[in-house]
């Protein structure tokens, strides 16, 4: 009999729609009956403008955080050299910190202030596998043949929210203002791997908004049901009998064949799932050599879907697969969630406020140079016109429009890439803010050309252009306790009205902290070389001795 230890997933969190009502109006009675006065629209803006010209002010320490980080170039568990250098920033500027949070050594929490509202900034850290690159030059180039790298632009974000953080702390000091602001990384975002445990350990349990910043082409926000999918990913490990591969192989259970088995069965099934799902696997661990029956396999799958209904179903129907696969070969199976994302959603009236913020900003000013990096790389992408991406597609330089306020996706949906912030966002009102700091380049994402803007003026600007929107819509917040009641009342009447939040994550899983560490073992002393020096070069572009902006001599 197979003694699999597949385990079903966890019932709803105790937080229901319930306590989040509480928790919203307990923060309203706080801030209502704050001394603090609402200021005028006059002094709204006066404030505002002095917001903007303390992020400028601090363009040197935006720079060299995104150059810093960039050089880091950390995978997803083993960020930290990135986190040491953040929270040491923070520490310096008065915030709290507390250290690996939720069982992770590279996660942590930062806070600084007292009372309500509790704003809470997060971005991702990780970078991506051989994803190495010269920023400013407009060719594949690795600085470390091999290496990871920022190849989606994570090494940014930390900046944006630092920056907007510390012109706020200055700001709420100098008026004694009421409020808490923390922040956070998205650990190893690249595998979903810590926002829903982050979830599971109540980090969110006291905050009333969410402002979550990414990287994009544009400054832009939305709000409800956003384009991808969610997932949760699991490893199977196949547990058997080792023997000699030829001289008495009936001796041996094979844990690999189980693992083909699973893989062989899920490759039928396909064609009888809905459109919109998507399903990838990598056999983690195949046995050690071809003459002894492997006693020990594993495989990792991700299964994607819209909701997470459709998500479960497929987790289902993976457990039965492995339970069956092992029966056949009389092995044992055990599984691991190692990350999960649901399907993300975000708050209205944030990202309506976020949007004027957005329109006072503006895009940062481009220059020519800025302009010359993008069209030589567009170019060596032979990145082609695509009507399915509007007119900033193919060799056309940098975005110079803002993106509208989107709202929910209309259409047929059928599925894309996810993000964890899904599991945050059923928890606590959420948006994520597009900044400028990259650049499409058709390579597709996850991949060295997402890498070449990412230490360059381009980032530099389009993060500072982030913290302001950042910390002139906490600022809003801050001062006018009605925009905090009305983002739950829109989170608890319209976004969870008819959806509970199951956390994937079971109470037997942990962080998969174990990721990625053999990579980075391997790369890490030699890029420990090109680590940034702040303190010897003005950029990271001087240090590594490149030419802004380095094209072909073909690509102008």
């Amino acid at each position: 009999m197979n003694k699999s230890r597949l385990h079903s997933l966890q019932q709803p969190m105790r937080s229901g729609a319930l306590s989040r009502t509480l928790l919203a109006t307990s923060a309203i009675l706080v801030l209502a009956n704050s001394s603090f006065a609402q200021p005028s629209e006059q002094k709204l803006k006066r404030l505002k403008s002095e917001l903007i010209a303390s992020v400028e002010s601090r363009s040197k320490l935006t720079q060299e955080m995104v150059d810093s980080i960039f050089s880091f170039g950390e995978l997803g568990f083993q960020e930290f050299e990135t986190s040491k250098y953040v929270t040491g920033i923070l520490e310096e500027n008065g915030f709290a910190i507390e250290r690996g949070v939720s069982g992770m050594p590279t996660a942590w929490v930062a806070r600084w202030g007292s009372g309500k509202p509790v704003i809470s900034f997060g971005t991702d850290i990780d970078g991506i596998p051989k994803a190495s690159q010269k920023p400013g030059v407009a060719y594949h180039d690795p600085i470390v043949a091999g290496a990871p790298g920022h190849g989606e632009g994570h090494n940014s974000g930390q900046a944006v929210n630092v920056v907007a953080a510390l012109a706020l702390k200055d700001l709420m000091e100098r008026e004694k203002m009421p409020g808490t602001l923390m922040l956070w990384p998205g650990v190893a975002e690249e595998q979903l791997g810590s926002k829903a445990f982050f979830v599971r350990a109540g980090l969110f349990e006291d905050v009333d908004m969410v402002f979550f910043t990414h990287v994009a082409d544009r400054l832009a926000v939305s709000w409800g049901d956003a384009y991808g999918s969610g997932l949760v990913s699991v490893e199977y490990t196949f547990n058997g009998k080792a023997a000699h591969g030829a001289g008495a192989p009936w001796l041996g259970k094979s844990a690999l064949d189980a693992v083909e088995l699973m893989n062989t069965a899920w490759n039928f099934r396909r064609e009888h799932l809905r459109l919109p799902y998507r399903l990838h696997y990598v056999i983690t661990n195949g046995g050690d050599q071809p003459n002894v029956v492997p006693s020990l396999a594993s495989v990792w799958y991700y299964y994607r879907e819209l909701d997470y209904d459709h998500i479960k179903r497929l987790f289902d129907i993976g457990e039965v697969m492995a339970s069956s696969a092992a029966a056949m070969t009389d092995t044992q199976v055990s599984s691991r969630i190692l990350g999960a994302a649901w399907p993300r959603h975000f708050n209205k009236v944030i990202a309506q406020t976020m949007h004027n913020n957005i329109e006072q900003v503006g895009l940062p000013k481009w220059s020519s140079d800025d302009v010359a990096l993008a069209v030589g790389l567009q170019k060596e992408m032979d990145f082609k016109p695509d009507p399915n991406r509007g007119p900033y597609s193919g060799v056309v330089g940098l975005r110079t429009d803002l993106g509208p306020l989107q709202g929910p996706i209309q259409g047929p949906r059928l599925g894309g890439g996810s993000d964890d912030i899904g599991d945050v966002a059923w928890n606590v009102p959420t948006v994520t803010l597009g900044f400028p700091a990259n650049f499409s380049t058709g390579g597709g994402g996850h991949h060295w050309s997402s890498a070449v803007a990412m230490a360059t003026p381009i980032a530099h600007k389009g993060s500072a252009a982030g913290a302001k929107v950042i910390a002139m819509t906490a600022l809003d917040f801050l001062l006018d306790p009605t925009k905090v009641q009305a983002s739950w009342d829109y989170f608890n009447k319209e976004q969870t009205a008819d959806v509970t939040y199951t956390n994937f994550v079971r109470e037997t899983d942990e962080p998969a902290i174990h990721l990625n560490k053999r990579i980075m073992s391997e790369y890490r002393e030699e890029m420990r070389k090109f680590y940034y020096d702040p303190s010897k070069y003005d950029t990271y572009l001087e240090q590594l001795g490149i030419d802004y902006p380095t094209v072909r001599a073909e690509n102008p």
